[in-house]
């Protein structure tokens, strides 16, 4: 990863990272069908208005629709899903932390699914430091309470899951020549195609009280911010630096979402945050492998480190 794919990482991790926060306004209104259907719904509707000023076509093939459907149901229709239920259960704060478990299964699925981001030494151990410093910085109390809400959990854990299998299927668009604004808009309209039926038939949302001006603020900056230009982002640095590395941001999102609230809201950054964000910097360094082959020469790229 180079300089610009560290910023984009960067970026896109603060966009997510206040996509827990908007979901846990939204879920104090509204059903989770309704609350992704009205996410993919208007991403999908800006991302269509911002092509067509553009002057940028959408690509007409089945294949490209297939694939683009299949993501759509991997990275956003079971993932969203499951974590919009699961925060209507548990803390944002312990989603983000369970949500945090992609790379742990990335490096499994891209081990398994790929040929060229097979594990190292490295990548897992940098996985491992990583989420040990995700819960260094949020602490053990955000654990409590793991029974009574173990079917949340599992939710969230299998959201991350589905996250890392989309990590490796979105390989395709780069083989395929997608500009990466093309494979976000085409995957989240499929999205929309997928969840407003099933948010309509399920949910009824015509038939649910009129939500208060910050719910609706919380789904326009969830379908503008953390959506449809995450995702613009989001295929930038799959097309660059590959599946596994797209999935640290799943590491810093909860270390955005504690500087943000120090930033905005006036919270204090506890020793244990420092120590934490210090651990992920370590399990990144890990992980990409570049700072090390650095500081110790070309003879460290033997199976130790990442590719």
């Amino acid at each position: 990863m180079n300089a610009r794919d560290w910023l984009m990482l960067t970026v896109l991790s603060v966009i997510w990272g206040g996509s827990f926060f908007f979901t846990g306004i939204a879920v104090r209104e509204l059903p989770p069908f309704t609350i992704v259907a009205a996410r993919v719904g208007l991403a999908a509707l800006a991302l269509l208005v911002g092509l067509k000023l553009a002057g940028i076509s959408m690509p007409r093939a089945p294949k490209i629709w297939l694939a683009f459907f299949g993501m759509g149901l991997l990275n956003n229709m079971i993932p969203f899903s499951l974590i919009v239920w699961g925060q209507g259960h548990i803390a944002s704060g312990l989603a983000s932390i369970l949500n945090a478990t992609t790379p742990l299964f990335g490096v499994v699925v891209a081990h398994l699914l790929t040929r060229d981001e097979k594990m190292t030494g490295g990548r897992l151990a940098g996985t491992i430091v990583g989420f040990a410093g995700v819960a260094l910085m949020i602490g053990p109390s955000a654990l409590s309470g793991f029974g009574s809400h173990l079917i949340a959990e599992l939710a969230v854990l299998g959201a991350a899951l589905s996250y890392s299998f989309a990590g490796v299927y979105g390989r395709r668009f780069k083989a395929m020549g997608i500009n990466p604004i093309v494979t976000a808009t085409g995957q989240i309209s499929a999205s929309a195609v997928l969840m407003i039926p099933i948010a309509l038939v399920v949910e009824q949302p015509w038939t649910l009280a009129a939500p208060g001006l910050p719910t609706m603020a919380a789904l326009v900056a969830i379908a503008l911010i953390s959506t449809a230009l995450a995702y613009i982002i989001f295929f930038r640095i799959l097309a660059s630096a590959g599946a596994t590395n797209l999935m640290l941001v799943t590491f810093l999102i909860p270390v955005s979402a504690i500087l943000l609230g120090w930033l905005f809201l006036g919270e204090v950054l506890a020793p244990q945050h420092f120590i934490g964000m210090a651990t992920i910097v370590a399990g990144l360094v890990l992980i990409d492998g570049h700072l090390l082959r650095r500081m110790f020469g070309p003879s460290t790229r033997g199976g130790s480190l990442p590719n």
